[in-house]
């Protein structure tokens, strides 16, 4: 069963892409991660940086472009020219995160682009799609073409908390609206009560609503929806928030002390393999539930990885012969989150070996991090990460080392 970011099914939105243009280390201090020399303060200015050249590459015309996901490496020369629509919502929590007037002018424009795509989607239902071209818009209708039309449920959760990110900061109705839209879409079209109760993967580009359930889009949907509990004062999305996070509970091994990937097609039967990294990290960080805060050191042990001198944490633990930096992030936010006897220090050595990336690892420009360590990392789904540079991985750089919990918009 995939997961729909880096899973099977996302590898129709991979193809569009194409065509679109060490527990030691972790847990204890056998040794220091690098920095190169580079403080936090600095190398977080240079990641904005690097988003802003994305960011600013792609404006132009009558509306802002989209910033592609991935440059330099195996994906430049495979011709990635493609926004991610999860990259996008990062990059626009991040401007929301550390908050200038230039980042929140950024923001708004990516967030205008967004509500301008829900707008103009050919199914006037609300939704987003997966991915769309980046770049300068030319079209005659000033909007970024779609790259990979599946409408996965954690693209829709991602971009609703974008929005709420942008209303909080800018007390725009506008923002709100469109998150309610992309709520409701998820409501009507992926909310199942067969088997476990909880939301479904979305709809792929076939039209064929998908049965699957998967943890890691339960705690988008949970942070989403209570979100805009807050936001609106509406109790219903606190109950549908409640129902995401009771499939969590469903999903929690209490002997691993980790959560399982997801229910197969029946909405029941568990699918154990393979286990990855986010939903052990984005649960505390979306729900800060201390009984499940032991899935952090789960994936501390178990997917620790160690590569060309870099450590930190991969995918899943299907390949953990290279370090995946994104989360490897995600690891160090939610470490700052929980705060507990060491935490501290384990998400320092995570920021430094993010810094020492940034600096050093294979296609660095000294200004954003690549995606993964080396060629060749493995998600266990299908799919493969390479050392290219990454709109994703550098905003949760940035989200990590600001403190920053991005599911949580208030």
């Amino acid at each position: 069963m995939a997961r729909g970011r880096y899973g099977t099914v996302s590898r129709r939105a991979f193809a569009a892409m194409l065509t679109g243009g060490a527990a030691a280390v972790l847990g204890g201090c056998s040794t220091e991660a690098r920095s190169d020399g580079v403080d936090e303060e600095e190398a977080t200015a240079r990641a904005y940086t690097f988003l802003d050249r994305r960011v600013d590459e792609a404006a132009g015309g009558a509306r802002q472009g989209l910033p592609r996901s991935y440059t330099g490496g195996w994906m430049e020369t495979h011709h990635s020219t493609v926004a991610f629509t999860y990259d996008v919502a990062l990059v626009v929590i991040a401007y929301c995160a550390r908050g200038t007037d230039a980042d929140l002018q950024r923001a708004e424009a990516l967030a205008g682009t967004l509500l301008a795509l829900q707008d103009g989607d050919g199914a006037g239902d609300g939704r987003i799609r997966q991915s769309y071209a980046s770049g300068k818009v030319t079209a005659a209708n000033g909007l970024p073409a779609v790259a990979a039309a599946d409408s996965f449920t954690g693209a829709q959760a991602w971009t609703g908390l974008a929005l709420l990110h942008v209303h909080r900061a800018t007390d725009d109705a506008a923002y709100l609206t469109g998150a309610l839209r992309l709520a409701q879409w998820v409501q009507d079209h992926t909310a199942s009560t067969t088997g476990t109760a909880g939301y479904t993967g979305g709809v792929p580009a076939s039209g064929s609503p998908l049965t699957w359930k998967s943890t890691e889009h339960n705690i988008d949907v949970a942070a989403f929806f209570r979100g805009l509990a807050d936001a609106t004062g509406d109790r219903a999305w606190a109950d549908r928030s409640a129902v995401a996070t009771g499939f969590l509970g469903a999903l929690w091994d209490a002997d691993s002390a980790a959560f399982w990937t997801g229910t197969g097609t029946d909405g029941t039967t568990v699918n154990r393999s393979p286990v990855p990294e986010d939903p052990q990290s984005w649960s505390f960080l979306a729900t800060g539930d201390t009984r499940h805060a032991g899935s952090l050191d789960w994936a501390l042990t178990h997917l620790a990885a160690e590569d060309g001198g870099f450590s930190g944490v991969s995918v899943s633990d299907a390949d953990t012969s290279k370090v995946w930096f994104e989360g490897t992030a995600h690891m160090a936010a939610a470490l700052r989150g929980r705060d507990g006897d060491g935490d501290g220090d384990r998400a320092g050595r995570l920021l430094a070996t993010l810094r020492s990336a940034q600096a050093s690892a294979p296609n660095a420009d000294g200004y954003g991090i690549v995606a993964a360590s080396s060629d060749g990392l493995r998600t266990g789904d299908g799919d493969t990460l390479y050392a290219s540079l990454h709109t994703g991985t550098t905003a949760w750089f940035a989200l990590a080392a600001q403190g920053t919990d991005p599911f949580r918009p208030g």
